[in-house]
């Protein structure tokens, strides 16, 4: 496995979801597929109203088609795809049912944590048959430990974990396209440096498909991903960091997504507990919104820290 085909993987994916973006787009907006924005989020955003979403089947063509082109197969192959598309295809349900049959609220909390747990269900049973370590390693310290059968109930709370996080990123233009491809950059290098071939070359499929995304995502959004493309892409982040043997360096590189979820969290507990919110609005993107910065310095600073957070994670997982 050798540098160039993971940079002919990068951009061949850059390549289809710049191209699927005329084509999807128009589609779209045809359907009828656009976005409902909260009254109660900013002010700014209510111009939003209309612009198509769903758009997350860009990237994830864009994606498979690249994988399928470069990737090598076996079981390490089949289980990043099941648990990006699996993942994906519960966003696509969600968005299919809030946009076109009219409710709101989409999948129920229970729908959507059940059809994420028979994808992790599923990856699981691949782990195991791969002979997949059931030990997880801490981040610069020589040591592991062991936990067995209990490895795989941590290897769903991963999945939600990251899925999730994902997930309440995706809320300004470019934000998620931007940090997600920084992530997936440390994971390629990572996946590289471990000889792990399927996950080197999904990390680079993915950051084509988000680069190639990102042209017409960025301010101001031609398409929004929705939950299609936001838990495909969580759900494809945790599988290269579980295949990576690199689990808990995930809450590093994935600093951006962890505070993302951390606000929302302290946001819920804080207003039942207290009566009072710690933010102006979560996710605390939108906070900083609401203290008068504008949408790019938000989406700027926020690409800055996943940079910055990207880069410590390879550092830390090269022992430097």
């Amino acid at each position: 496995m050798d540098y160039s085909s993971t940079l002919w993987t990068l951009g061949v994916s850059f390549v289809l979801a710049t191209l699927l973006g005329p084509v999807c787009i128009p589609v779209l907006r045809r359907m009828k597929f656009g976005q409902t924005v909260r009254e109660e989020g900013p002010q700014s955003h209510q111009k939003k109203t209309g612009t198509p979403t769903m758009g997350g089947i860009i990237i994830l063509l864009a994606l498979t088609l690249s994988y399928l082109k470069f990737a090598d197969g076996g079981l390490a192959f089949w289980a990043i795809l099941v648990a990006c598309l699996g993942f994906g295809l519960v966003g696509f349900m969600d968005d299919y049912i809030k946009i076109v049959m009219k409710r709101s609220l989409g999948l129920t909390a229970k729908q959507k944590l059940a059809g994420q747990l028979i994808v992790s269900i599923v990856f699981c049973v691949l782990l195991h048959r791969m002979g997949h370590s059931t030990a997880i390693g801490f981040p610069g310290i020589d040591g592991s430990l062991e936990l067995g059968w209990g490895y795989y109930v941590f290897v769903v709370i991963v999945f939600f974990a990251s899925s999730n996080a994902v997930n309440f990123t995706d809320g300004l233009d470019g934000l998620l396209s931007g940090t997600s491809a920084l992530a997936f950059g440390a994971y390629a290098l990572i996946a590289l440096e471990a000889a792990q071939s399927q996950s080197a070359i999904f990390s680079a499929a993915m950051i084509g498909a988000v680069l190639g995304f990102l042209v017409y995502n960025a301010h101001p959004a031609k398409v929004f991903m929705g939950d299609t493309g936001s838990l495909g892409i969580g759900g494809g982040l945790a599988a290269v960091a579980i295949l990576t043997k690199t689990e808990l360096l995930l809450i590093l590189i994935g600093g951006v997504f962890v505070i993302e979820m951390l606000s929302v969290i302290i946001q819920v507990t804080s207003f039942k507990t207290r009566g009072k919110r710690v933010f102006k609005m979560s996710p605390i993107h939108h906070h900083f919104e609401l203290v008068g910065w504008s949408e790019w310095k938000v989406v700027t600073v926020f690409w800055s820290a996943g940079l910055a957070l990207a880069v410590l994670g390879f550092i830390l997982y090269k022992g430097l």
